[in-house]
């Protein structure tokens, strides 16, 4: 029997999230401690991978999206330099040594997940620098760990016995825009 190759995602659960901003602050203080009295330009929460998006599809929802760690990211086949990249557990990872800042990778990623550092001009995107080394550590990343309501799940998809593949398998959940044919690996219980 084969053993299927590594697929860490994230969950959102829409129905469970109270709107409190917790896994916000959490990853700003993670993943930019040095910006959490500024802002992002056009975002209007603090230095953070995650945003705030209200959809109307069925019913008025905030949805707090970060990067879909898509298995046909846009980000990747875009970069000129290849500087992005998927690691050895399907993350989709920036080589800050290989990217000259061009942000086409900004550009191409249609959840607009992904954000130009204001010191550096270098893009930042879910999962920080921070969350990397909880996750190396066999720690949750920082905004699944702050979250008091239990609205985020991360784990291996790939694996039926972990907490995020049975939280999939015992909801309704949906993929963001999937007809961009980018296959994500964020998922929301709607």
């Amino acid at each position: 029997m084969s053993e299927s190759k590594k697929q860490l995602a994230h969950l959102f659960d829409a129905t469970q999230c109270i709107g409190c901003g917790a896994c916000v602050l959490a990853c700003s203080q993670t993943n930019f401690p040095e910006m959490l009295n500024r802002s992002i330009p056009k975002r209007n929460w603090p230095a953070s991978n995650i945003r705030k998006v209200q959809s109307e599809v069925r019913r008025p929802v905030t949805l707090l999206v970060q990067c879909q760690q898509c298995s046909d990211a846009p980000c990747v086949r875009t970069c000129p330099f290849g500087a992005n990249y998927y690691d050895e557990n399907g993350l989709v990872r920036t080589d800050p040594n290989k990217c000259v800042g061009c942000n086409y990778c900004i550009a191409s990623c249609p959840y607009d997940a992904r954000w130009s550092y204001p010191d550096s001009g270098l893009p930042m995107k879910c999962i920080g620098e921070g969350c990397m080394k909880l996750i190396e550590n066999g720690e949750q990343p920082a905004c699944v760990k702050a979250c008091p309501a239990g609205a985020r799940a991360f784990g291996d998809i790939n694996d039926p016995n972990s907490l995020i593949a049975q939280r999939i398998r015992q909801s309704k959940t949906e993929t963001l825009m999937p007809q961009k044919g980018t296959r994500p690996n964020f998922f929301v219980v709607v």
